[in-house]
């Protein structure tokens, strides 16, 4: 099949409303404002697939390969680009899984293990959710794998929109925060 990514980043706009006191929101879904080791509220403009992304995330590695890249633990909610393909929940949840492990690894050969692949609610609404484990070897990282969460939520008839969480294995404990923010998301109206 073709590539369904979209080929342009889509850049993030400030939000057309303020978010809700004390939580963290990118299209109709929000989660609770994380204190330290998570990082301030900003933009996030590495997610193709989404638009009016925010995010928090944890540094992990700095500068990984001599050239600037670095390698964090983040979660993101952001709402789903329109006309991409996005009908139902479980479409979605496939569009960018794809898109992510075609996006975020570069050329590294992926070893992905679902460890969850099933519907759900949020706050009432329709969802589906991933949690895969991706094992990889890529040159100048001393990571080898970090499990990555996909929530896709339908917050609205014809939208939907997405928490995203990638979580290095070097830091647990941080997959135990993502999955606690997981279940304390909301959709705003």
């Amino acid at each position: 099949t073709g590539d369904v990514c979209p080929t342009r980043r889509v850049e993030t706009a400030a939000p057309v409303r303020p978010s809700p006191a004390g939580r963290v929101q990118g299209g109709k879904l929000s989660y609770p404002q994380q204190t330290s080791p998570w990082g301030p509220v900003q933009p996030e403009t590495r997610v193709a697939f989404g638009r009016d992304v925010w995010g928090q995330s944890v540094m992990v590695r700095a500068n990984y390969d001599g050239r600037g890249s670095s390698w964090v633990a983040s979660v993101v909610v952001a709402e789903l680009v329109a006309g991409d393909g996005f009908f139902s929940p479980r479409q979605g949840a496939e569009i960018v899984t794809r898109c992510v492990m075609g996006e975020f690894y570069g050329n590294a050969v992926l070893d992905r293990r679902d460890r969850v692949n099933q519907a759900t609610t949020v706050d009432g609404k329709d969802a589906w959710l991933v949690e895969m484990h991706l094992g990889f070897d890529i040159p100048g990282l001393s990571e080898k794998g970090e499990t990555a969460i996909i929530l896709i939520v339908a917050t609205a008839q014809e939208s939907s929109s997405i928490y995203y969480a990638s979580i290095p294995d070097s830091t647990p404990a941080l997959l135990s925060e993502a999955r606690r923010i997981q279940a304390q998301l909301r959709v705003e109206p």
